[in-house]
């Protein structure tokens, strides 16, 4: 094939042309070059559609890839789950061009896991300050996994995401640790001085006085402050209690393992809940490492109280005499509290001020309960409290509330600070605005006017409180690599689970070189 130039369109040239290069063709007639035509153009738009085919299969192929990783399932679902039986021969044919292979959709998860790990990766780079909460687990396969999160300023939000989740080949020392987290974030380019706080939990690799993470971290990041999770302390605070009590407990978990232990027990006793027309059907088994299940377990056994009674007394169980003992109702009852409180300290986006605000006011419940109860069986969880979470000192309070807060009062603010702190609080329109946004929000937009301030309290209220989001994230590890998924390299189909970030899939088939439907 030759590409001819524009001055070739000339007749004495496109003559001598056909007479030299296809001399065969010279006594053709105009018909035959026309026909020739047609086929040209009709070649063209065959390849342009099947062109467009591809890239719109591929796009396809890309959002049920994302669908699927959002709903955690297996990665071979799409070849097996999509019916076409309903919707004719045609629309049949379009499905087939989709590619839903496992090693495709895998392929899919991936390219998309890496572009939505860029997102928060730049996000994290530009904000002002950054907090991580950290912790690790052992999965399905025995294999030790390193789970991150990260939160970072965006927008005048603060948002929380997920980091990254690395499996640990060897020992899960404070050492092991530290370098999977400085390796990603050298790799990434992310400043560690603009740390600002760590939280994790309580186990020595973790708070290692001399060589622990925290420690690690802060010879990186100075600036970054410690937080022991609060949900980890609340649970410890409460594990204690008093012997009687112990005793009832123990009692109780007895009891629901009578009635759920026999294959014939649960069955019998479903019957009987039946037909005394009870709002629950079954007993919950007690789990020693779950932070709500002993509240659970004693509620659901004080709401089918009468159908236990009846059930002990029908097969002669000697334990029938402990479900009239008033202590379980009350043991209950404080349990319920308990578990109330974990719940509020539960949640995406806790600042130190709401935790503060709920640990303070079950602290005085304590008090009360305490002083109303003459055996003493409160007071000991009232001292755990008091273990675990000392005389906390209320710093800080000017960001919560910058317009009642005493100037005169020094809290850490220099000389410069106070004077802005006395100028923003007598501003009428601020503190308007203050009511109509979030504590964050509200500080990220006076950070033109009052850059000092808005950097202190932007600091204060980005470290995490917990690692709840963590503990969410083992739950979908737990659910994603399952028995049946054991080997399954997990971190891309946790990003998309658990990542409020979309990945920009019209810019990933853009990248692609060539769009086509093998599998």
């Amino acid at each position: 094939k030759e590409v001819q130039a524009n001055d070739s369109i000339r007749p004495c040239k496109l003559r001598r042309h056909i007479q030299t290069k296809h001399p065969s063709l010279v006594t053709k007639p105009r018909e035959f070059f026309e026909r020739k035509l047609k086929e040209l153009c009709t070649q063209k738009k065959t390849i342009e559609t099947f062109s467009s085919v591809n890239a719109k299969a591929t796009e396809a192929s890309y959002r049920v890839a994302l669908h699927i990783a959002n709903t955690g399932k297996p990665h071979n679902i799409g070849e097996t789950l999509l019916l076409s039986v309903m919707m004719g021969e045609a629309a049949a044919a379009k499905l087939n061009v989709t590619q839903l292979s496992d090693n495709t959709i895998q392929r899919r998860i991936s390219h998309m896991g890496a572009d939505v790990r860029q997102q928060v990766v730049d996000s994290v780079r530009e904000s002002p300050a950054f907090s991580l909460q950290l912790d690790e687990t052992t999965d399905v396969a025995n294999c030790a996994q390193l789970m991150v999160y990260v939160r970072y300023v965006k927008e005048l939000n603060v948002n929380e995401e997920f980091l990254f989740c690395h499996h640990l080949p060897s020992r899960t020392t404070a050492e092991e640790i530290f370098k999977f987290l400085n390796d990603f974030m050298r790799e990434n380019v992310v400043d560690w001085g603009r740390c600002c706080g760590v939280s994790t939990d309580g186990a020595r690799a973790m708070r290692g006085r001399h060589s622990g993470l925290v420690k690690k971290v802060q010879e990186v990041a100075p600036t970054a402050i410690w937080t022991h999770c609060i949900i980890h302390r609340q649970a410890l605070a409460t594990k204690r209690m008093a012997q009687e009590l112990r005793t009832v407990l123990e009692e109780a978990v007895k009891i629901v393992n009578v009635i759920k232990s026999h294959a014939m027990n649960p069955r019998l006793f479903f019957i009987l809940c039946n037909e005394m027309g009870a709002h629950f059907k079954q007993l919950l088994l007690h789990s020693e490492v779950r932070w709500l299940s002993r509240g659970k377990v004693l509620t659901r056994l004080c709401d089918l109280r009468e159908e236990v009674l009846l059930f002990l007394a029908e097969i002669n169980s000697p334990l029938v005499k402990h479900m009239e003992d008033m202590k379980l109702a009350y043991l209950s009852d404080v349990l319920d509290k308990i578990n109330t409180l974990n719940i509020c300290l539960q949640g995406k986006e806790c600042n130190i001020f709401y935790a503060q605000d709920q640990l303070c006011g079950f602290r005085k419940k304590l008090e009360l309960w305490s002083a109303r109860v003459e055996r003493g069986s409160v007071e000991i969880m009232r001292k755990q409290f008091g273990e675990y979470f000392g005389e906390e000192t209320m710093t800080n309070q000017w960001v919560r509330n910058p317009f009642s807060f005493p100037v005169t009062l020094k809290d850490g603010l220099s000389a410069g600070e106070e004077e802005a702190l006395a100028e923003l609080s007598c501003d009428m329109d601020l503190k308007q605005r203050m009511t109509d946004m979030s504590l964050a929000h509200f500080w990220l937009s006076v950070g033109t006017e009052f850059p000092q301030l808005s950097t202190k309290a932007v600091n204060v209220l980005t470290p995490c409180t917990s690692t709840y989001l963590c503990e969410c994230g083992f739950s979908a590890l737990a659910m994603i690599k399952s028995k049946y998924q054991s080997r399954l390299l997990v971190e891309d189909d946790l990003r998309l689970y658990l990542s409020t970030v979309q990945p920009r899939i019209n810019r990933i088939c853009a990248s692609k070189a060539q769009a086509h439907c093998s599998h």
